[in-house]
């Protein structure tokens, strides 16, 4: 696993549960309002604009410019010996990135974590339906979150590429009927999703559990730096927007 960074405490991250948070490095996506750009193109950034965001610790570093040669400055042993020195204060651990899924030895890893007793909260963009049915059929997560970044005629604007959406729809379906707990949430950005869209995003979710809707915040590095500053939707446009999105999904919240 290419390790980018450790959070040895959250609340928020895993409903009801204290966990840590594992930042795994390098992205398929380049999300504009992406507010980990350290992870999805470290080279891009030195590790002292990193640690100067105060939130995650230990990013890795490209030799040679290619996301894909990042070389992290965590390594496996130390986060398991972190986890067995927290056995009994926390009791999960989330992975996010990045994207996760892109780590082909992300099941072995998850295995060691399962090993010590913590549950699993996964983070996704769903480009990578296969990993998740075999992280779900050898029962290795707990709770699944997934990003749905936009409408379907504008998921490359968001992202940055050239999205494969039966792939996203595939892993909508797979979280759905995988009987775990399960999350879907769109960070709505201004210029990026407008009002009517949410009705175009929530057919692509209808019926789903939760779907939390989430603030964008530009007061931090972008991988779009164009976006920094950018003033986010109101609390009164935010509240219209979980309105309409209640009328798909069986929860919604702003967040």
């Amino acid at each position: 696993m290419i390790i980018g960074g450790l959070q040895k405490f959250s609340l928020l991250d895993y409903p009801d549960h204290i966990a840590a948070i594992i930042f795994t490095q390098g992205c398929n996506f380049r999300c504009q309002f992406c507010y980990n750009p350290m992870l999805v193109k470290p080279a891009s950034h030195t590790q002292e604009r990193f640690e100067r965001k105060g939130k995650i610790s230990n990013i890795g570093a490209s030799n040679d410019g290619q996301d894909q040669k990042c070389h992290p400055l965590i390594s496996e042993d130390d986060i398991f010996a972190f986890l067995r020195k927290r056995k009994g204060k926390l009791d999960a651990v989330v992975i996010t990135g990045g994207e996760p899924t892109l780590h082909q030895d992300l099941p072995e890893f998850i295995q060691r974590i399962r090993k010590l007793d913590y549950k699993v909260k996964l983070d996704t963009n769903g480009t990578n339906p296969k990993m998740l049915k075999d992280l779900i059929s050898q029962q290795l997560i707990d709770y699944i979150a997934m990003d749905i970044k936009g409408p379907v005629d504008k998921y490359g604007i968001v992202t940055g590429v050239n999205a494969d959406l039966n792939k996203i729809k595939e892993s909508i379906t797979i979280i759905m009927k995988s009987g775990l707990p399960y999350e879907f949430r769109t960070t709505v950005v201004p210029d990026l999703i407008v009002l009517a869209e949410i009705h175009s995003i929530g057919k692509l979710i209808k019926g789903a559990d939760k779907w939390y809707l989430q603030v964008f915040k530009s007061d931090i590095d972008l991988v779009n730096l164009d976006f920094k500053n950018t003033k986010s939707y109101s609390d009164s446009e935010m509240k219209e927007m979980e309105l309409l999105a209640k009328k798909y999904v069986k929860f919604c919240a702003v967040r």
